[in-house]
C-alpha cells in the first residue's frame, strides 16, 4: 500500500499518480508495465515515485484496491440495504448487472482486471484476497437465501459462492473482450443476466 508521503500530496498530484498508473497497467500487462512510465506521464521524478511506493506491485495492489472500491458503487444500494424487500436471484440479478454498468463506464479498469486474470500467479497473490471478500459476500447471500426457504439446504455455500463470483468476473469478461453485447444495449444486457440466471436456478439438465 502507499507510503503516508502518498497521501500527503495534494488531491490533483495523487490522481495523476493513479491516472498514469491506470493508464500504464491497462496498455501492458503488469509485467511489461514500466514505473518509469508512470512516473513520465505522472510528470514525477523516477525517484519520487519510490517516496510514494514501494515498488511496481505496491501500486499495483493499490490500483486494484481502489478497482474493487470502485465497482462496488454500482450496486444498487437499495437492494442491499433492504434485503427483505428481495428474493436472492432479484439481488443476484442485480449485482451482476452493476458489473455491466462498472465495465461501459470504466473500460480501462476492465482491461486491467482482464490483464490480472490472465497472469494466473499474480492473480493469486494479489486478487486472492479480494476474492476471498466477494466471496463472503456472496455466501452471505446464500445463507439468507436458505433461511428464507427459496434455496436448497443441502448445497455447499461456500463452493457456490465461489462459482458465482467466478461467473461475475466470467460474464463481464466474455462480452467485453468477444463483442457479443453492445454494452450501451440495456435489453441485451439483462437478456444475457436472465439467461445466465436461469441457467443457475435450473441447471442443464432436462427436465420431464
Amino acid at each position: 500500500m502507499p507510503k503516508e508521503t502518498f497521501f500527503n500530496l495534494p488531491n490533483e498530484k495523487r490522481e495523476r499518480v493513479v491516472d498514469a498508473a491506470i493508464e500504464e497497467f491497462a496498455q501492458r500487462p503488469y509485467h511489461q508495465a514500466r514505473i518509469t512510465a508512470i512516473a513520465d506521464n505522472a510528470g514525477i521524478a523516477k525517484g519520487s515515485f519510490y517516496q510514494y511506493f514501494k515498488d511496481k506491485k505496491d501500486i499495483f495492489k493499490y490500483i486494484m484496491e481502489l478497482i474493487v472500491n470502485k465497482k462496488l458503487e454500482y450496486i444498487n444500494h437499495d437492494i442491499i440495504e433492504n434485503k427483505d424487500n428481495y428474493t436472492f436471484f432479484e439481488m443476484l440479478r442485480e449485482i451482476y448487472l452493476s458489473g455491466f454498468r462498472f465495465a461501459k463506464e470504466n473500460p480501462r479498469l476492465v482491461d486491467i482486471g482482464n490483464k490480472l486474470l490472465n497472469n494466473k500467479d499474480l492473480q493469486s497473490e494479489i486478487w486472492g484476497e479480494h476474492q476471498d471478500k466477494s466471496s463472503d459476500f456472496f455466501q452471505q447471500l446464500l445463507a439468507e437465501g436458505i433461511a428464507k426457504g427459496e434455496l436448497e439446504r443441502t448445497i455447499d455455500t461456500v463452493l457456490v459462492s465461489r462459482l458465482l463470483n467466478n461467473l461475475n468476473y466470467s460474464l463481464i469478461d466474455i462480452i467485453y473482450k468477444d463483442g457479443k453485447i453492445d454494452l450501451d444495449d440495456e435489453k441485451g444486457m439483462m437478456e444475457v443476466i436472465d439467461k445466465m440466471l436461469y441457467f443457475i436456478e435450473n441447471g442443464i439438465k432436462k427436465r420431464d
